[in-house]
């Protein structure tokens, strides 16, 4: 992670989103780090093996010197409602431009509809397909300000949260995930899968760096699987998680 952030970090003249050399604002590395658990984040939904895995990485942490502290972030909880209203919505906006007439694929069809039916349907995915419906219904007349508006308005209350939050703390972490993997095939209800992005949506949704590593194995069907703990910091803090990250693999 590390070498891939060095290589990508930096100013971009064709990237408007990127800042000018010398002017990023870092978040500094710390000797020893102040984390916050959102705790009551973290009381449903969670796999018990897998919190207990959690628990003893924090442990791990105060061993090592650092200070846990319990962080009342509530909006996060809204985090994944807010999310899949958002993201969806930006899924529908940015791909209608793949109509076979100017970008991607084409696939001819008996007339122009025809070509811009089979150019989707062919062209993208069911998951892809799923996600463009939702967000084109929830951009809808009449629909806007009831979903994409609300999810919006989350949205803006959760930057808030997490900017008044790294007031006391320096670090945020959480599970990255409230299970192992699940074998392929094993949820066909997309709503089950959805529910494994809890804890990292938050991140997506606030444009803050996040970085899981790996804190352990959890045992299923007598196999042995890897969970993982996740480092939220600050805007602009990619040092300070790649540090903590480092020490809490080596340490």
């Amino acid at each position: 992670s590390e070498l891939l952030f060095n290589i990508m970090r930096g100013s971009d003249p064709y990237d408007a989103t990127t800042y000018p050399d010398g002017t990023y604002p870092v978040a500094e590395k710390k000797e020893k780090y102040r984390i916050g658990v959102p705790r009551g984040f973290l009381r449903e939904g969670i796999d018990a093996d897998v919190l207990a895995c959690f628990e003893a990485a924090l442990a791990e942490l105060a061993w090592h010197g650092h200070t846990i502290v319990d962080s009342a972030l509530p909006y996060m909880q809204k985090g994944l409602a807010a999310y899949y209203i958002v993201m969806p919505a930006e899924v529908s906006s940015n791909l209608a431009r793949y109509d076979g007439m100017r970008y991607g694929l084409h696939v001819s069809g008996d007339d122009l509809l025809g070509d811009y039916l089979k150019t989707r349907g062919e062209g993208f995915g069911k998951e892809v397909r799923r996600r463009i419906l939702l967000g084109t219904y929830v951009l809808s007349a009449g629909y806007y300000d009831a979903y994409y508006g609300k999810a919006e308005a989350v949205r803006g209350l959760m930057r808030n949260e997490l900017a008044e939050a790294y007031r006391d703390v320096d670090i945020i972490a959480t599970p990255t995930a409230p299970t192992p993997a699940y074998k392929l095939g094993e949820k066909e209800d997309p709503l089950s899968m959805y529910l494994g992005d809890i804890y990292t949506v938050p991140a997506n949704l606030t444009g803050v760096p996040a970085l899981s590593v790996p804190m352990g194995t959890v045992e299923r069907d007598g196999k042995m699987l890897p969970v993982g703990v996740q480092f939220i910091a600050p805007h602009a803090g990619e040092d300070r998680l790649i540090d903590i990250g480092k020490r809490f693999l080596n340490e």
